[in-house]
């Protein structure tokens, strides 16, 4: 039986840095634990195996939207900020979760998603009404050019002009996502003022911090100018798949402006008095590491950010992993990163990556020896592959627009898988929302639970190793390197620990630096260091050492 930690909560209010090093559970509530049979996930399923999240080692759970949505684009289109759907639960089975997440020692954030509402959200409902009512400014509102097309070249992640017309007003409005997401204004100080009570509104229910959505689409420019083109050997397809068009250009103008900046700090101001944190999703193709810099230093304004340069298509590699750490120095030192492999909107990396047992593990304790702190999404420590999925089971509408070149974020989103022996997997006792393979039932918790070389157990195994060093979760990172498929680091604060991986089929040498080391990670396969210093290192091998 795996022993659970219970905390009192006036004890996880206790640390204004719990964040620091935290490794965060992502939980998709549609598809983690369904409790009255309807096939859609919900509060009361997510609070019955909130005890596996614990027994994890992890610190905290981000719950993706739950509140009221017509889910065009499940849950991401927001009709109403302050009240849970009632496909998810009620305010007072979110309470509970609170109170039950908090009992097990594990903090709750949830996901605000603040660049845009539903189109059927109360406030643009009136605003498109007239051009002269209370929240005609609310949204950002453009008249078309005198040939009557869109007022700019600005295009959408999901396909198409960002612009879409509505012919009570007779303008266009800014829509990023889904024509169904206009985009909020924020250059319209009731529309921030409006947000930020949003945020106390949860502060005061017991959230202990926010994952914020986009955090760098907030404010579009003001004038808006045209985008510049992008030059196709400058194009990635790390935000949105190779098909789209809008990785044809240089998102200049739609994004990531300068204004952002105060936004955030009035947002920090709201955070701090409840000891909360955020984490920002900062989706950019080009300067996502610079961006995030830039939002995380000062102490002012958000604690952590993401970038995707672990959520991309392309292989982590030794070479690629370097280049990160030296770009996120030169940027910003101090910056304080939330690193991922896989979340609701990405392929899952140990298909994405084309990952072996052996190399998912040596993946999986990389993460947790990484300076920042950590995202872990739901079935990510069960080894889970992408699921593959028929057309018509298809419910992502990003993925039906792209079809087959691109298949969505569907595959993802599966439900989680508790039992093998369930055509669900534990998860419903009705039909899901969207099927379970066959590929993931083998993997279901129950399945790994007595498993020592599971990869769950792996999972708890190197959480415990991160949680037993503190430098780990707070310390600096030093001599990076990389040769070929071997990449080594030092972890420096109150103690040194050496990290070295291995991430090839081959063997490799590495040598530790000068001094007496001693062997850390017996339990997960680590290599030890000969006399001399010097250690081989096998097919996907790692070695951890700590100076003595």
């Amino acid at each position: 039986m795996t022993l659970i930690k219970t905390v009192e909560s006036n004890v996880l209010a206790a640390d204004p840095d719990w964040w620091r090093g935290a490794v965060i559970y992502q939980i998709y509530p549609r598809s983690f634990q369904d409790s009255d049979g309807d096939g859609v996930g919900d509060l009361r399923g997510i609070a019955r195996r909130l005890p596996h999240i614990a027994s994890l080692g992890a610190d905290a759970v981000w719950i993706s939207p739950f509140f009221t949505s017509p889910m065009k684009d499940y849950g991401y289109d927001v009709s109403d900020y302050c009240d849970v759907d009632p496909m998810f639960g009620t305010l007072a089975d979110f309470d509970a979760l609170v109170a039950q997440a908090h009992g097990l020692g594990l903090r709750v954030m949830i996901d605000l998603v603040l660049s845009h509402t539903s189109n059927q959200h109360p406030w643009f409902m009136e605003s498109r009404k007239s051009r002269v009512n209370p929240k005609a400014d609310w949204y950002v509102w453009a008249d078309p050019k005198g040939d009557g097309t869109p007022p700019n070249n600005w295009l959408s992640i999901f396909g198409g002009p960002a612009w879409h017309w509505d012919g009570r007003r007779e303008q266009y409005y800014l829509h990023n996502f889904l024509t169904s997401q206009p985009d909020l204004n924020f250059h319209e100080p009731a529309v921030q003022e409006a947000l930020l009570d949003v945020a106390r509104f949860w502060l005061e229910r017991g959230v202990d911090g926010f994952r914020l959505d986009t955090i760098n689409f907030y404010f579009a420019d003001k004038y808006l100018r045209d985008n510049p083109r992008l030059p196709r050997e400058l194009r990635n397809d790390s935000i949105a798949p190779g098909v789209n068009p809008y990785n044809h250009q240089l998102h200049m103008f739609d994004k990531n402006q300068p204004e952002n900046l105060e936004f955030l700090k009035k947002f920090r101001a709201v955070l701090d008095p409840y000891v909360a944190a955020a984490v920002g999703e900062v989706g950019d193709a080009q300067f996502g590491l610079e961006i995030m810099a830039e939002y995380t230093s000062g102490g002012d304004k958000v604690q952590m950010c993401y970038p995707f340069e672990m959520l991309q298509p392309k292989l982590l590699t030794a070479q690629g992993l370097a280049d990160v750490f030296t770009r996120l120095q030169a940027a910003a030192p101090g910056a304080w990163p939330c690193w991922s492999y896989s979340n609701h909107d990405t392929v899952r990396h140990v298909t994405r990556w084309h990952l072996s047992h052996e190399a998912a593990k040596t993946y999986a304790t990389l993460l947790q020896c990484l300076r920042g702190s950590v995202c872990l999404y739901q079935g990510e420590e069960l080894g889970l592959p992408e699921a593959d999925l028929a057309f018509e089971d298809l419910r992502d509408p990003y993925g039906i627009e792209f079809w087959p070149e691109f298949k969505g974020r569907d595959g993802c989103r599966t439900p989680m898988v508790w039992e093998s022996d369930n055509r669900s997997g534990g998860f419903s006792s009705g039909a899901p929302w969207l099927p379970v393979t066959g590929a993931h039932l083998g993997l279901s918790v129950e399945a790994q639970e007595d498993d020592p070389d599971s990869m769950l157990n792996h999972y708890r195994a190197v959480i415990a190793l991160r949680r037993a060093h503190p430098v780990l979760r707070h310390g600096s990172t030093e001599a990076m390197k990389a040769a070929g498929p071997l990449v080594q680091f030092l972890r420096a604060g109150d103690e040194t620990v050496f990290c070295a991986f291995n991430l090839g089929e081959g063997t490799v040498e590495a040598m530790l630096p000068g001094g007496c080391w001693a062997p850390l990670g017996q339990e997960i396969g680590a290599a030890t260091p000969q006399a001399d210093n010097r250690v081989s290192l096998g097919p996907w091998q790692v070695c951890l050492a700590k100076r003595i």
